[in-house]
């Protein structure tokens, strides 16, 4: 073998294993069971056109949004957000709706795949009688499409809208959906990641327990 054919033999080889060292594993994306965030659905992130939006609010019969119980507000990355309601007319301030008491939020939207799977899951977890209240969050999708999946699905817990993307920004959401998160009565809020997309009531059950166990 010539040493111009050696050389180009070496160069060959070192191309390919920098082409395989630098190749994506599958473990290396862990949200790989989520669906990402469309650069389009930037566009259709909106504010709720209430007046609007009555009939499809009155077809999808979701439960009101929660209220501020009177509970002093804790310090925590939600403790000055205020978004629209989904179901109904109004704002919901997040800290102190949620004040006082351990909350699953759940983001979700329309387009999302995976939501649509966990939405089924969600409700058989609410029927559980060590379940802890849940809270849908509606991240960068159009209200109507929203409130239209709401009333395919049926999801026994409320929702808000985030058109500003206020409490994903709080909680340093990744651009993925569905995520998960739970609240806890310290205003602290811990992300779901095993797993990533419920698929049974008892993982949510567990999920909530150990976020509940964690400490700082």
């Amino acid at each position: 073998m010539s040493s111009e054919l050696r050389w180009t033999v070496l160069v060959v080889v070192l191309t390919v294993a920098g082409v395989v060292a630098l190749w994506p594993r599958p473990d290396a994306y862990p949200d790989a069971a989520a669906d990402t965030l469309p650069v389009a659905a930037e566009r259709l992130a909106e504010r709720p056109d209430d007046a609007a939006l009555g009939p499809a609010r009155a077809a999808a019969a979701l439960p009101p949004c929660p209220v501020p119980s009177g509970a002093p507000v804790p310090p925590g990355p939600l403790a000055d957000v205020v978004v629209p309601c989904l179901s109904e007319v109004g704002a919901v301030p997040l800290g102190a709706a949620l004040a006082g008491r351990p909350v699953l939020l759940n983001l979700w939207a329309s387009w999302c795949a995976p939501c649509r799977e966990e939405i089924p899951v969600l409700n058989a977890y609410t029927a559980r009688p060590d379940a802890i209240d849940v809270v849908g969050v509606v991240v960068r999708d159009r209200p109507a499409d929203a409130l239209a999946m709401a009333d395919e699905l049926d999801p026994l817990y409320p929702s808000v809208l985030d058109p500003d993307n206020a409490v994903q920004a709080a909680l340093g959401a990744p651009p993925v959906l569905p995520t998960n998160w739970v609240v806890r009565p310290d205003g602290s809020a811990v992300r779901v990641t095993d797993p990533l997309v419920f698929r049974d009531p008892a993982q949510v059950a567990a999920a909530v327990e150990a976020a509940l166990a964690t400490t700082g």
